[in-house]
């Protein structure tokens, strides 16, 4: 077995993983990066990248379908769903090859190949050359997760997770997503745009349940006029040869057409596979347990990204990356966040970072909100926007900004400027008095500032939250 040494083995290419081994590379540590797929792992490879381009694409067929548009012209569009796969798998490539060349230009090591951990300081990685054992004075791990498999639902080629979705060689006749998250809205949006008869099963009783009704609402609406079914406070409780039968809170069962079914109910850790049970970590439920540094129970072993709790997100596993990294070369680090920014690519998309209202305890009288609809925003009526808003939440006391929400076409594009200011400490006179340029979707956010201080300038009134 060959042999090798080095400062810091980092147990996955994904978000968290790459950031933490490009950045020990530039700090001077000699690194070594273990990966046993493609590197930039779910996010880059089989989700958030070819999701948002399967997103895009499925929007412009579906305008073209509609013929009529707001804008006094008439289209006409046929998708051809190979190319867009293609197109996709392109983009996915040149990512690919971009983090490959991040790594070589940090001169991390890159082993293809799958490790197995033999002790905190120890891992060995069977390659397509051979085995290394590689032996290391910090051990990160960054193993991601992957899409939660229904016990009695396993994926099978017509039951199908997320990741599967990508594969898929035609569009479905019928598809059948089973959870109403954000994966499952998203993917479900998409696959209606592209003709797919779509029937959204949730066992709560709104969609988007972990999100404010106030902003997942122009979603619902969207989500019918697509045609979407959606079956709230309903559970999948099995399968015929051509549908999926339904069971809602009331016992009713009903059998809908399926040609494939889409499970889309969360994501789960990786712990299993990769000897993480040789190490004695502790652990937070299915999650392990990691100190404001993102070190692990024992010293020198760290951890990244959605192997840590929640949210799991690509951008906490980047900002992870790059504190461990930092840590490890003995620099002053904590990952300590004011807000992360969480973001739904619905239609119209969602932004939502900090504190709701509730949350802020605007019925308590200690924080203040008020919201300005995009339908007096210039720039999103140029966009065609229906309905839409940005919402910004308050302390009472000295107007220090909790939460920014916001639905609406772009919104997602808000969502770093909602961080920034959450980041800063900044005040509503802060966010009012910075010139937001015009015309942009961003002016709202000055003007749900200048409502929440009691004089709005382009709205009759301060509107509710």
């Amino acid at each position: 077995m060959n042999e090798i040494a080095t400062d810091a083995l980092v147990l996955g290419g994904g978000p968290g993983g790459y950031v933490a081994a490009i950045r020990c590379g530039q700090l001077g540590l000699k690194t070594v990066l273990v990966e046993g797929g493609r590197l930039g792992g779910t996010c880059l490879n089989v989700g958030c990248i070819p999701s948002k381009a399967l997103i895009e694409a499925a929007h412009l067929a579906a305008v073209g379908g509609r013929g009529e548009t707001p804008f006094g012209l008439t289209l006409s569009a046929t998708l051809d769903f190979a190319k867009t796969q293609q197109w996709i798998a392109g983009i996915v490539h040149r990512l690919n090859q971009g983090v490959a060349g991040l790594l070589r230009k940090s001169k991390v090591q890159v082993l293809n190949g799958y490790g197995r951990i033999v002790d905190g300081k120890t891992v060995d990685v069977d390659t397509a050359t051979g085995s290394v054992r590689v032996s290391a004075r910090h051990l990160v791990l960054a193993t991601g997760s992957k899409p939660v498999e229904l016990a009695n639902l396993p994926f099978d080629g017509r039951v199908i997770s997320s990741n599967d979705a990508f594969a898929l060689d035609t569009v479905p006749r019928s598809l059948v997503v089973v959870g109403a998250g954000y994966i499952g809205v998203e993917l479900g949006t998409a696959f209606a745009n592209l003709g797919s008869s779509v029937t959204l099963v949730e066992i709560a009783e709104t969609i988007l349940p972990s999100w404010d009704p106030k902003l997942t609402d122009p979603v619902r609406r969207r989500l019918e006029g697509l045609g979407v079914v959606l079956r709230l406070g309903t559970r999948l409780d099995g399968l015929t040869v051509d549908g999926a039968v339904v069971l809602d809170n009331e016992g009713r069962r009903e059998t809908i057409p399926a040609e494939k079914i889409l499970v889309a109910v969360g994501r789960t850790p990786n712990v299993d596979g990769y000897g993480l049970d040789q190490l004695a970590v502790r652990r937070n439920g299915r999650f392990v347990a990691v100190n404001e540094r993102c070190e692990t129970s024992m010293r020198g072993v760290w951890a990244v990204g959605d192997l840590t709790g929640e949210p799991m997100l690509a951008h906490r596993a980047m900002a992870q990356g790059r504190v461990v990294a930092e840590a490890i070369a003995g620099k002053k680090v904590a990952f300590d966040p004011a807000a992360i920014p969480a973001v739904c690519f619905s239609d119209p998309e969602i932004v939502s970072v900090g504190l709701s209202p509730e949350q802020a305890g605007v019925d308590q009288g200690k924080a203040v909100a008020a919201s300005f609809p995009l339908l007096g925003n210039g720039r999103a009526m140029t966009l065609g926007a229906e309905s839409g808003m940005v919402r910004i939440v308050a302390d009472a006391r000295d107007g220090v900004v909790l939460g920014v929400q916001a639905t609406g076409p772009h919104v997602s594009e808000l969502a770093s400027a909602f961080a920034l200011a959450l980041e800063m400490g900044s005040t509503l006179d802060d966010v009012a008095l910075t010139i937001h340029a015009h015309p942009t979707v961003g002016e709202a956010f000055g003007e749900a500032a200048f409502a929440a201080l009691g004089h709005p300038l382009h709205a009759s009134r301060a509107f509710s939250t």
